[in-house]
Formats: C-alpha cells, sequence, structure tokens
C-alpha cells in the first residue's frame, strides 16, 4: 500500500511513525513539510499527492491539518491528533476519515477530534482512542495506525 504520510509541526521526514509503517513493507511517501508557511506545507503536500496517487493520506497533528486542506478526492484520511484549530481554514473532513487520538494529549485536546467529528457530521466510531500522549508512538497506537491503514486499503 502507498500512504503519503505528512509530518506535524517541528517534524521531520522518516520519524518514527513513518518509519514504523514503511518497516510493515508499505510504501510511505514523506515529504518536507515547512514550519512556517502553511500554504506552502499543503502546496507540497498537494504535489507529492498529484504525482504518487497515495491509497491512503496520514496527517499527524499539523500534517493532519495540512491533509485536512488537500484536493484529494475520495482517498481516505487518517488524522492522528490534528491541529486542525491552529492550522488551516477549515473545521470539516470528508467521510472517508479516521481520527487517532489519546484523551491525555497535552499539545491537541482530545475534544477537538470530537468537535471535528461532529462538525463533519461523522459517527464517534470513527474516533479511535488510544495512546498516553500527543506522540501516539507507542506499540499499541502504532499498531492501531497500522491496522487501521491496512483495514482501510483492503475495504
Amino acid at each position: 500500500m502507498k500512504i503519503l504520510f505528512l509530518h506535524g509541526w517541528h517534524s521531520v521526514p522518516g520519524g518514527m511513525k513513518p518509519s514504523f509503517l514503511q518497516a510493515q513493507g508499505h510504501e510511505v511517501l514523506n515529504p518536507a513539510l515547512d514550519d512556517n508557511d502553511f500554504q506552502l506545507a499543503v502546496n507540497v503536500a498537494q504535489a507529492t499527492y498529484d504525482q504518487h496517487a497515495p491509497d491512503v493520506i496520514v496527517g499527524s497533528a499539523r500534517g493532519g491539518a495540512v491533509a485536512m486542506h488537500l484536493r484529494s478526492q475520495d482517498t481516505p484520511l487518517v488524522l492522528l491528533c490534528s491541529a486542525w484549530r491552529d492550522h488551516g481554514w477549515t473545521d470539516r473532513v470528508k467521510p472517508e476519515t479516521w481520527i487517532l487520538h489519546s484523551p491525555q494529549d497535552d499539545v491537541v485536546a482530545y475534544s477537538d477530534s470530537e468537535q471535528l467529528l461532529a462538525h463533519s457530521g461523522l459517527p464517534a466510531s470513527r474516533l479511535i482512542t488510544t495512546g498516553s500522549d500527543h506522540r501516539l508512538s507507542d506499540p499499541d497506537s502504532l499498531n492501531a495506525l497500522r491496522s487501521l491503514c491496512e483495514a482501510i486499503n483492503s475495504a
């Protein structure tokens, strides 16, 4: 499966989550996103999407906000603690969206993900509670991410 992974603010390509997905045998596209210019980050992500046509888009924190702004037709989105409230200009996601978030996240409020689902008219089952902090780098969260991407791709 081909995954477009959009990293968070002050993160870099090749972090733990995209490396984990790659180690599981997936092709992971992980472009460097500008930390200071949100529109430039969206443009880079859009160009990568357009060139490679991924099966799934995963956006982590600010990368989740970037993912929400892509013209990505019906390509499923997986948002990890999306920082949509702090970045960009939309408060809705498309129907093919799932969110992983930890209630103990001290960077992005868990209630932001609940509110995003409500604004988008998506069922509460699209919010998967996992992890013990913002990073979602524990084994349970990584496996939840892998399982979700694989389930979405095989549907």
